[in-house]
């Protein structure tokens, strides 16, 4: 079974590298992309790396990109220079691990496959947990709420959609006081899927 942290050859190679050393840390390797490297577009490893608790911060980051940046410096995999950029997973996080789902069971999320299922690629819907390889979702279906099963390997893509729920309990993961009211600003939400959604508590790291 494959998961959803690095797609392309390169990415699996450089998740291979990077991600004992992040585990060495006590974190997770949520997400690893390298983007860019057409024309004169510089080319940019970008990580998300989480807490098993989750409630990573600016300085969990940075102590990812030091190590990260040391063990790249030696292995030497990219060929042109490039960014490195370290960041926790974001609030609308990824979801690119089977455990993922079981995690967030009961929040709302948004899940594309490689493949055509029942004639669609895109489902929308709050997450129901597991069940073997499969992903169990409830997606309205003419009108009335039905639970289906994606198997894992299908899936393309996957993120949690924004919610006031969800800041919340992002919020009291990281420990951060709630407003007074309970409630936030209007959420405007998109149908674009991401690169790296990663919040503001993204590092850059050093030229290489």
């Amino acid at each position: 079974m494959s998961d959803l942290i690095a797609k392309t050859a390169i990415d699996r190679r450089l998740a291979d590298i990077v991600g004992p050393v992040i585990e060495g840390l006590g974190y997770e390797l949520i997400r690893l992309r390298l983007m860019g490297g057409h024309g004169k577009v510089q080319r940019t490893l970008q990580i998300m790396a989480d807490r098993p608790d989750g409630g990573i911060g600016v300085e969990d980051c940075s102590r990812i990109s030091t190590a990260v940046s040391a063990v790249l410096d030696v292995e030497d995999p990219i060929e042109e220079n490039y960014v490195l950029e370290v960041s926790s997973p974001g609030i609308d996080r990824p979801l690119t691990r089977l455990k993922d789902f079981d995690t967030w069971a009961g929040w709302e999320a948004r899940i594309e496959t490689s493949e055509l299922i029942d004639g669609r690629r895109r489902f929308k819907g709050d997450l129901k947990g597991v069940e073997a390889e499969e992903v169990l979702i409830e997606i309205e279906d003419h009108g009335a709420p039905v639970i289906i099963g994606l198997n894992f390997d299908w899936l393309s893509d996957a993120k949690l959609i924004l919610s006031d729920a969800l800041i919340a309990e992002m919020l009291r993961q990281k420990k951060v006081d709630l407003p007074e009211d309970g409630g936030f600003d209007e959420i405007e939400e998109t149908d674009e899927t991401d690169d790296i959604d990663g919040d503001d508590d993204a590092v850059p790291g050093t030229k290489h």
